[in-house]
C-alpha cells in the first residue's frame, strides 16, 4: 500500500510551499480553516482539520512551522499518524527570546498582522530567503495571508502550552532566524532558512520518501491516545 502524506502549511501559506515535493505515494494539502468564533481552542480547530483524515488510516502528518503545532494537536485524534515537523516547535520553550516575551508579556495583541507584507525585506531576513524566485513566492503568500487569521494563530500559538512528541521526526535550517532552537533537537539539519520546504524540497522528499519506505504498512510505534477536541 502506498504511503499517504497529509500535509499543513505553515502560518498564512497555502499549498504552494510544497509544490517542489516529490513524493512517492498519496500527498493531501489540510488548507486552512476560518477560526470560530469565542476565539477557538487549538485542539477543537485542529479536531476540524482531523476530519479530513480517515480514524483507521496509517499516514504521515508533515507540518511545516505552525503547521507542526497542528500536526501534534491533530495526531492526538489520529492514533495511526506518525508526524514529521519542519522548521517548527514542539512548545514554548523552543520560541526565540521574542516570542517568550511577547508570552509573557501579551504585547503580540499590540502588532499588525501585516507587518510582514509591508516589510518585504524583512521578511526575506526573518525566513531566510536567498533566491529571487524564492522571494517571489514569498512576497504572494504574504500577500495573501488573511491578518484575521494571523492574529487567530500567533494568540493560539503563544498561548499553546506544547506537546510531547517522542516519536516526532524533526526537519531544520541551520540558519532559520524563527525558530532557531529547533536545530539542537532535530534529527535532519540542512542547509538554510525558515523556508527549507522550499529551499531543500529535493532533500526533504528523499528524507520523507525513505522514512515512508522503512515504515511498516501500520506504524509500530506506540499510538498516541485520542483526547477529545475542547470546544471554542
Amino acid at each position: 500500500m502506498p504511503p499517504v502524506f497529509y500535509l499543513i502549511p505553515g502560518l498564512g501559506a497555502d499549498e504552494r510551499v510544497f509544490q517542489f515535493l516529490r513524493l512517492q505515494g498519496e500527498a493531501h494539502t489540510l488548507r486552512w480553516l476560518p477560526p470560530q468564533k469565542a476565539p477557538e481552542t487549538l485542539p477543537h480547530y485542529a479536531a476540524r482539520l482531523a476530519a479530513a483524515i480517515p480514524p483507521a488510516q496509517p499516514c504521515w502528518l508533515v507540518g511545516v512551522s505552525f503547521g507542526g503545532v497542528l500536526a501534534l494537536e491533530v495526531a492526538q485524534l489520529r492514533p495511526l499518524a506518525r508526524v514529521v515537523l519542519i522548521s517548527s516547535l514542539v512548545g514554548p520553550a523552543e520560541l526565540p527570546w521574542l516570542g517568550k516575551l511577547a508570552r509573557i508579556t501579551g504585547l503580540y495583541h499590540l502588532v499588525p498582522p501585516q507587518l510582514l507584507p509591508r516589510l518585504p525585506r524583512l521578511a526575506k531576513w526573518f525566513f531566510g530567503v536567498k533566491t529571487g524566485l524564492d522571494y517571489q513566492l514569498l512576497r504572494q503568500i504574504l500577500h495573501d495571508t488573511d491578518p484575521d487569521f494571523t492574529r487567530w494563530a500567533i494568540a493560539r500559538l503563544l498561548q499553546w502550552p506544547g506537546r510531547t512528541a517522542p516519536v516526532a521526526i524533526r526537519i531544520h535550517g541551520t540558519d532559520d532566524r524563527l525558530l532557531p532552537a529547533g536545530i539542537a533537537h532535530s534529527q535532519y539539519v540542512l542547509p538554510g532558512g525558515h523556508l527549507i520546504i522550499i529551499s531543500q524540497a529535493v532533500e526533504i522528499s528523499r528524507i520523507l520518501n525513505q522514512l515512508a519506505a522503512e515504515a511498516s504498512p501500520v506504524f509500530s510505534v506506540a499510538p498516541a491516545t485520542p483526547s477529545a477536541p475542547a470546544h471554542p
